[in-house]
């Protein structure tokens, strides 16, 4: 069988196709009409407030209702094979509730009038049976009402309209691209969508319908020596995920840049092993927007603080908060760091979070000193006395997210961004000349981190030695260890705006039961001085 044939034959038993609930049930209810309507659907509109109003009569204090589709496709290559397709689907709804402070929770995936209201009397009674394990009443910071809000993900192609076929090409072309240099024993290549179709609504009168895009190409590059006796790799950390239509995978050019990956895994063969120890340390976008996740983002989630990720996702070293808040030095007085759900194509970009506030851009860290915290409605209550002595509004930052209809919405983290220099566009060879003896990091790599996000330690794709403040020769098996505050106070420069990219994470686990939310963190090249280097391959 021709391998056209066999796309077009066997895509949908290939795919592992799936609807999670009964699609039969939804009469259209929860189908995108063309991806991103104009104006609030009345059909939706009419089942939320039919399950606001049960949860009302039921003795709920606070009610909302999201009813979801989402769509995921995967598209998995090596060389020139297929080696995995998925297209799933899975659409219902979630409707959480307060009862005397007391959340409830419950979730059907059979959208219909009868089924909405038997969820949301469970819910209420939920909440009813999680009033035992009460230490304190929750309360909800205000937030402005929006009752007919629309947003859509500013996409040029809806990504599931583009045929397997064409897709599996574009793949194929790129690992012909990488298998032309020599050296190349393997390439893996991939494409991941996600639309996720989002309606939310509560009893304070927000109504948002949401259809939000998420697109990540990726590849994979293998390089084997002649003797068969090492290997290096080479991914696509150029490429970012994107919160774009199918447009980002045609505008990424990973036939274009797969050569030049491929080059690298095969240069890092005959690399100099790294000698451990001090060095300055040139941190390009591609590699520091995971040093950022990890060394900033995950530390200032204030759930995490409080310690309700303790037994899974981990604590932060940022307590007690009285302690840190507006006194606590993150990095040099031009470190600034937004958090923000605003940035078009950004990941953790949307109209309006999971509780239906309008997200805010607010500084983490401003003037080098931590100046703000990731919060929902609920969170934003827990810094009321601290807020209003800096003369602020006590309200939510619009950071609450669920991967889907069945989870409860909780706090997750929105796009938060290194800003650029702000006085001239400082340049990577600024950065490289007032360097003697450092390196210089592309893309990022294995990390490993301690539970409080205080230690940790990071690798990279491509390490090329810096000398004399000129770039040399390429280094392997180069691992950097911090410790966080040191980390950024040690940075004393970072690139300007023309060094400025995006990168992210498709998927990043919070939450038990585990959630996963995507994430942008845009970034400038940075300059970090005396950070210790070591040689994981001579640790063994």
């Amino acid at each position: 069988m021709k391998r056209r044939d066999f796309l077009r034959h066997s895509a949908v038993a290939a795919a592992g196709l799936s609807v999670v609930g009964h699609p039969e049930a939804l009469h259209g209810i929860l189908s995108p009409a063309a991806y991103g309507p104009v104006a609030v659907r009345s059909d939706r509109r009419e089942l939320a407030m039919r399950a606001l109003e049960a949860a009302r009569s039921a003795g709920a204090d606070y009610a909302d209702v999201r009813i979801n589709t989402n769509r995921n496709q995967g598209i998995q290559t090596r060389e020139r094979r297929v080696i995995g397709l998925s297209d799933n689907v899975t659409s219902g709804f979630g409707v959480r509730v307060l009862v005397g402070g007391t959340w409830g929770f419950a979730a059907s995936s059979n959208a219909t009038g009868d089924e909405v209201v038997r969820v949301a009397r469970q819910a209420v009674a939920q909440a009813r049976a999680n009033r035992a394990a009460q230490r304190q009443p929750v309360e909800l910071a205000p937030t402005e009402v929006e009752p007919d809000g629309v947003w859509r993900s500013p996409i040029r192609t809806d990504p599931f309209e583009i045929p397997i076929e064409q897709k599996v090409e574009y793949l194929f072309g790129a690992n012909e691209a990488a298998m032309g240099v020599a050296g190349v024993r393997f390439v893996n290549s991939s494409m991941f969508f996600l639309r996720e179709d989002k309606f939310y609504a509560n009893s304070e009168g927000t109504v948002t319908d949401q259809t939000i895009f998420r697109t990540y190409p990726t590849m994979n590059v293998t390089a084997v020596s002649d003797d068969n006796s090492d290997f290096q790799s080479r991914s696509s950390t150029d490429i970012a995920p994107m919160g774009l239509g199918y447009e980002h995978v045609v505008d990424s050019d990973m036939m274009g840049l797969a050569p030049r990956f491929a080059e690298e895994a095969v240069q890092k063969l005959s690399a100099r092993s790294v000698d451990p120890g001090e060095y300055d340390l040139v941190l390009l976008p591609t590699h520091l927007w995971l040093t950022i996740h990890e060394a900033i983002a995950h530390p200032t989630e204030l759930d995490r603080i409080m310690g309700f990720e303790a037994n899974y996702a981990g604590t932060s070293f940022i307590y007690p908060l009285e302690e840190f808040l507006g006194r606590f030095r993150y990095g040099p007085d031009f470190m600034n760091v937004v958090g923000e759900r605003s940035t078009p194509g950004a990941l953790s970009t949307a109209g309006w979070d999971d509780e239906g506030v309008k997200p805010q851009d607010y500084h983490i860290v401003k003037d080098g000193f931590l100046n703000d915290l990731q919060t929902t409605r609920e969170q934003a209550l827990w810094l009321g006395d601290w807020y209003r002595s800096q003369n602020r509004e006590v309200r939510s930052h619009g950071n609450s997210y669920a991967q889907s209809w069945a989870d409860v919405q909780f706090q997750r983290m929105p796009n938060i961004n290194l800003e650029p220099f702000p006085d001239r566009d400082v340049s990577v060879d600024e950065l490289v000349e007032g360097i003697d003896r450092g390196i210089m990091i592309d893309g990022s790599g294995s990390f490993s981190i301690d539970q409080q996000r205080y230690n940790s330690q990071y690798g990279g794709q491509v390490f090329h030695e810096i000398r004399n403040g000129r770039v040399t020769g390429m280094l392997r098996d180069v691992a950097y260890q911090i410790r966080t505050p040191e980390f950024w106070n040690a940075m004393d420069l970072c690139g300007g705006p023309s060094t400025y990219f995006m990168g992210g994470a498709f998927g990043d686990a919070k939450g038990q039961p585990a959630q996963s939310n995507a994430i942008t963190h845009g970034c400038p090249a940075t300059r970090h001085r005396n950070v210790t280097v070591i040689n994981p391959a001579r640790s063994v």
